[in-house]
């Protein structure tokens, strides 16, 4: 064995955990099925709350993240119905309550970490295929093209939400689709967001260097007539979505569309097996939770290996992990579960109780606060 952990997925998630124990002293091998330099130029916007970015910081890597729009304020509504909460940064005593950042920088940012260390190696292009665990050790067969080969390690964090396990999953189909993209609009954003309700799912914009990244939930056969539609005829549908909080929407480029479910691993630590972000659980991105819930796994499962010394892949590792994991990964599955379930349909009693709801939350600010508290940290208080 020439190293003690051996990660599966080379995203941000991954990175951050190989560097987390790197810098910590461990021998770390960091496998990525894709090649390297793919996706330098991905299009992609990533949501980092106020707690991800201080996870970046320890990890040395803040500064390295370029452009970093905050977001100071965010408007919460409900289209066609009454109530509505503003969450300021100010009110929690924090500069941000997140930030909005190319995908690609990050990756970069954390690549960057890694090349600064002689603790973590970084293999791209290979494809697990096969795991073996014992009580002693776990390992992995990879594929490499017509190569093949075999690492050994005593302990697999598998953050590679493509990966296949044999992991039964909850699976809940939102029936959903999102449609992803950059847009310009007439004013400018001043750091404030918005997460506005519609009949078909939550439509948000999110500050993002001189305009915004859009996330439009949608039926299916919607998001693909979006995304098919001349940039007049879709910046003009989203207007008649979003209203005229922003001005004129200007441009729009980078469209594209995904399905939306809810997947949960059972079980996402075994013997000598974790799984991270995506591979333990891929959520509704209404209010964002799914990589910082991802990043802060990839945390907190560092500090528990750096807590004991001695075998990375041990019980009392293990166990330790999945008790500190265990309420912020429920509250965040039931956060955003929740809230899509609750606004997406328009029967007349959930409507009023979503305006109460609203309503309520920008009255009370202990529950206000507590809220704000839950999306950036995982935890109201």
């Amino acid at each position: 064995m020439s190293h003690e952990v051996l990660i599966v997925g080379g995203g941000p998630v991954g990175a951050a955990l190989a560097l987390a124990l790197a810098d910590g002293g461990r021998s770390v091998l960091l496998a990525d099925a894709r090649d390297e330099g793919l996706g330098d130029n991905d299009p992609r916007s990533l949501a980092l709350s106020f707690g991800s970015r201080l996870i970046l910081e320890r990890l040395g890597v803040w500064g390295e993240i370029v452009p970093a729009t905050p977001i100071e304020t965010i408007h919460v509504s409900h289209r066609g119905a009454f109530g509505s909460a503003i969450l300021a940064s100010r009110d929690v005593g924090v500069p941000a309550l997140g930030y909005v950042v190319p995908y690609a920088s990050v990756r970069r940012a954390l690549r960057i970490g890694l090349e600064r260390t002689s603790n973590a190696t970084l293999l791209a292009g290979l494809r697990a295929v096969d795991v073996q665990v014992n009580s002693a050790s776990v390992c992995v067969r990879f594929e490499d093209g017509a190569q093949q080969r075999t690492e050994r390690s005593k302990l697999l964090a598998i953050a590679d939400g493509g990966t296949a396990t044999t992991q039964s999953r909850t699976i809940r189909d939102y029936r959903q689709s999102a449609v992803v993209a950059n847009v310009l609009t007439s004013t400018p954003h001043h750091s404030r967001a918005f997460e506005r309700f519609t009949s078909t799912g939550p439509l948000a914009l999110l500050p993002r260097e001189r305009g915004y990244a859009l996330v439009w939930t949608t039926t299916p056969e919607h998001a693909t007539e979006l995304c098919s539609l001349p940039v007049d005829a879709f910046l003009a549908r989203l207007k008649r979505a979003f209203g005229d909080r922003v001005g004129d929407f200007t441009a729009v480029d980078d469209r594209t569309t995904f399905p939306l479910s809810l997947r949960i691993a059972h079980r996402p630590v075994t013997e000598r097996r974790v799984l991270l972000g995506n591979a333990a659980q891929t959520l509704h991105p209404v209010a964002g939770q799914g990589f910082n819930l991802g990043l802060r796994d990839a945390w907190e499962l560092a500090e528990c290996i750096q807590a004991h010394p001695g075998d990375p892949g041990g019980s009392d590792v293990l166990a330790a992990f999945s008790a500190r994991r265990r309420r912020d990964r429920a509250s965040s599955v039931a956060l955003t579960d929740s809230l899509v379930r609750l606004f997406s349909s328009e029967l007349l009693p959930r409507r009023w109780l979503r305006g109460c709801g609203l309503t309520f939350l920008d009255c009370l600010p202990p529950l206000k606060h507590a809220f704000m508290r839950q999306m950036m940290f995982g935890r109201p208080f």
